[in-house]
């Protein structure tokens, strides 16, 4: 089985849409995915994903199915350095959350006094338990940290979502803290991240990633990759983005 993580395209937060860009994207990710031979796509409910999604579905003449769990990872905390509001759990400063050796062990993040305020495990449960219940209609059923395959197959399923919840899946898939995938790896606007079944042994399946936030689309059409999701590559880069 082939998963593909599809990021959804430049974002108009404002309108839960996308930017003239973000349509472009969603147009050369198009063309690149009608020939991906998907075989089911699954859609995250907010505006911007379904976007995305729409041109995709009128290539491949297929109709999406909607998941709740699939929308932005949704949980706010009381983030160290920011006293006055409540932050998204998953975008911490450096310095405060790689000081503690828990964030990065798959079994520990959610541990932390601040995750447990904000009841984060539970919403990252929730997303999970998604995922396995659409990977078990497939054939894999999760036992440990690895897949029973009662039913391999060579299907390709796309998963059209946002750049949080994406890294929530993949440390499902591959038994990773999300700490690490949210602040070390960054998935540029319409990116496709790519995960395989690997059944090296009859019956037992294991996810590997063959490819993260691959925009060859954009490259292939001379459209340079969006900023979102990125901080300022020097804090003097004042045109690029800061806190």
């Amino acid at each position: 089985m082939k998963l593909l993580i599809v990021r959804h395209g430049d974002p108009d937060y404002e309108k839960d849409s996308l930017t003239e860009k973000g349509w472009r994207e969603a147009r050369f990710l198009a063309q690149r995915l009608e020939k991906a031979g998907i075989d089911q796509v699954y859609v995250s409910p907010l505006g911007r994903a379904k976007d995305t999604a729409s041109l995709t579905l009128e290539r491949i003449h297929q109709t999406a199915t909607e998941c709740l769990w699939l929308r932005e990872f949704d949980t706010h905390i009381w983030r160290p350095d920011v006293k006055d509001r409540r932050m998204i759990a998953w975008d911490w400063l450096p310095q405060d959350w790689m000081k503690e050796d828990a964030f990065f062990n798959k079994d520990q993040w959610y541990e932390h006094p601040i995750m447990k305020e904000g009841q984060v495990k539970k919403e990252y449960d929730w997303v999970i338990q998604g995922l396995d219940q659409v990977l078990k209609d497939h054939g894999y059923i999760r036992n440990g940290n690895a897949y029973k395959a009662e039913r391999a197959n060579n299907e390709t399923i796309a998963f059209f979502c946002h750049f949080g919840v994406e890294c929530v899946l993949l440390s499902h898939l591959l038994n990773i803290s999300p700490m690490v995938l949210w602040h070390g790896m960054c998935a540029a606007p319409s990116s496709v991240t790519t995960v395989v079944t690997e059944e090296r042994r009859r019956g037992t399946a294991s996810f590997r990633m063959s490819s993260f936030g691959d925009i060859s689309h954009l490259y292939a059409n001379h459209e340079p990759p969006a900023f979102a999701a990125r901080f300022c590559e020097c804090f003097d880069n004042t045109q690029e983005r800061h806190d």
